[in-house]
């Protein structure tokens, strides 16, 4: 995960969201401050962490160093709960596909939240499961409560913890401490509720998420190439055979369907009422995927490693080959350590010395039962004592054969998980080699900002429309150095805004009287009336261009147009003109 999300990680150019992330990380603690009483108190433990990232080194390379070591972290973390849960080999197989996913390289490079916010979800699900198995519960309510703090929608990971713990059968022990932990979780956060839902205005950009919606996060979180999907889609079926397990034990496929499947859905039905969804306001879930789908992967080969015809074994009394021990040999380690298949003779009086004449008293009993089994008190340790050193993995069935090759086979199959990732990998490779490229995020300031040094000389006026629009300004000053941003009244920094604080609409119109020409920054739909802005400033904007000016030379690059806006010589309004055919570049 860390070499993917360090390749290409300088891609020439942020896009709006990364550009508000550099801008504002940029700015004084104070004056943090005083923008999060107006906008963006969601992201303002991320920006004061950037404050002090960008302090080292202002830079997009900097800017994306903290995303790509929380995505490298969470692949980590993932692999941690896939041993946790299962066995070590599904951990390792679910830390490699959440690596390869193209969703989380795509997070990883990005200047924003979310990618830490999926390494804190993803660690606190780890400590939860430690909590249910009898660790301490407020661990896992200071990683959550923390990570809630850099996104407020990671609060509804308590929701799908709370459904492991159905699908486990948890004791009321258990439900008690999960209940007072995500007490803990929710009252913390309710600062943070309550100052956003005041901003609440700057979603309102968002849409009902529909029936695609859904198939495209699921296309995200499996692999967005058919095939890829596909054979992740069928591994997850199987995982969810082992959906429950022993009672009060989660199990691997119990804890990662509800991180996967719970906080999506539920954002997206609130979202019926109230738009709130956006993809990466849940990336933290895609840490669930490659945990079913390990689990899937494991089952498939268990079955497959059972259907195997048995290993040849040697001749009795033939000597052995040198890769294996002798077939008594673990038989022997294992009596000098625990006494033999019966009470055992050597270290029985070494076992009965602390609880008397008998070695089998309850303590000392209950200690050995808990590492080996007693063969009289219980047969599931002995069960898997038996397969390690004389049954099934060393070729046990009491002929005192082994089969050559049997821990090959072992690791064979381990081998196979991983090069099946590493084929999807190079399968879905130009998607994340695509992904590289700026021209791929919903804008590129950096181009934008090239094309206004070409074409905009000192002492000229520059309009922004909408307002959003002179985040390329903020970004790249560089570029717009000498020029006269003719509607800015106070700048965004000194203003506690994002881009700054605006002329009303009566002096905007003075201004633009003033004008022969002016060059505009601007939103392409804006402009071409395929959008009618809210703001009675950014009416004025479009109005006046319209009516009193003519549009010129024009660049675009994706949404963004930089357009030279002359006024006729005749002072008679005019219709608006279709805007020229564009420059591409």
């Amino acid at each position: 995960m860390l070499t993917l999300g360090l390749w290409r990680l300088d891609r020439g150019g942020m896009w709006r969201d990364e550009a508000v992330s550099f801008q504002v990380g940029r700015r004084s603690v104070a004056r943090i401050w005083l923008l999060l009483h107006d906008v963006d108190a969601v992201h303002g433990l991320y920006y004061l962490l950037l404050h002090a990232v960008l302090g080292l080194h202002p830079g997009e390379v900097v800017l994306r160093l903290p995303s790509v070591c929380a995505a490298a972290g969470t692949a980590a973390l993932v692999a941690a709960l896939g041993t946790r849960l299962a066995r070590p080999r599904v951990g390792l197989w679910a830390g490699l596909l959440y690596a390869v996913t193209p969703m989380a390289g795509h997070y990883a490079q990005e200047g924003r939240s979310y990618a830490l916010v999926a390494a804190g979800a993803t660690g606190a699900t780890l400590l939860f499961v430690r909590a249910v198995r009898g660790g301490s519960w407020w661990p896992y309510a200071a990683v959550l409560g923390l990570t809630c703090w850099l996104h407020e929608f990671a609060v509804l990971l308590l929701l799908a913890h709370a459904v492991s713990l159905a699908l486990a059968r948890a004791g009321a022990r258990v439900w008690r401490g999960w209940g007072c932990a995500g007490a803990a979780v929710v009252l913390a956060l309710l600062p943070m509720v309550l100052v956003s839902r005041a901003q609440a205005a700057q979603l309102a950009w968002l849409r009902e998420p529909t029936a695609e919606t859904a198939e495209g996060l699921l296309r995200g979180f499996l692999g967005p190439t058919d095939e890829v999907y596909g054979v992740c889609l069928a591994l997850a079926v199987v995982g969810l055979l082992g959906l429950v397990g022993r009672r009060g034990e989660p199990t691997c496929a119990g804890v990662g369907l509800p991180v996967m499947v719970v906080p999506p859905v539920v954002l997206m039905l609130v979202s019926q009422l109230s738009p709130l969804y956006v993809d990466r306001y849940v990336l933290y879930a895609l840490s669930g995927a490659p945990l079913v789908v390990a689990a899937g992967a494991d089952r498939v080969a268990g079955v497959v490693g059972r259907l195997r015809p048995p290993g040849r074994r040697m001749p009795a009394g033939s000597a052995p080959r040198n890769d294996h021990p002798p077939a008594d040999e673990p038989q022997k380690r294992h009596s000098a350590l625990v006494g033999g298949g019966g009470c055992g003779e050597e270290l029985a009086g070494r076992w009965s010395a602390p609880a008397g004449d008998d070695w089998c008293g309850d303590a000392s009993r209950k200690r050995h039962s808990a590492l080996v089994g007693d063969g009289r008190c219980g047969d599931e340790p002995q069960k898997r004592h038996s397969d390690l050193v004389g049954g099934r993995l060393l070729g046990g069935g009491g002929s005192g054969g082994v089969p050559r090759g049997a821990l090959g086979q072992v690791s064979s199959g381990t081998l196979a998980g991983v090069l099946a990732v590493g084929l999807s990998l190079l399968h879905q490779f130009p998607l994340l080699q695509a992904d590289r490229d700026p021209g791929r995020r919903p804008d590129d300031l950096a181009a934008v900002s090239r094309a206004a040094a070409r074409e905009v000389g000192p002492g000229e006026s520059v309009l922004f429309v909408p307002t959003a629009m002179r985040n390329a300004a903020l970004t790249y000053p560089g570029a717009f150095r000498g020029t006269r941003d003719v509607a800015l009244a106070a700048g965004a920094a000194e203003s506690g805004t994002l881009y700054g604080r605006e002329a009303g609409v009566a002096e905007l119109r003075r201004r633009l009287a003033r004008l022969d020409r002016v060059w505009v920054v601007g939103d392409r739909r804006l402009l071409g009336g395929r959008w009618a802005p809210r703001n009675p400033v950014e009416r004025a904007k479009v109005t006046v261009l319209w009516q009193e000016f003519s549009g010129r030379e024009q660049v675009v690059r994706g949404g963004v147009t930089v357009r030279l806006y002359v006024r006729p010589v005749s002072d008679r309004p005019r219709p608006p003109s279709a805007p020229p055919r564009p420059e591409r570049w």
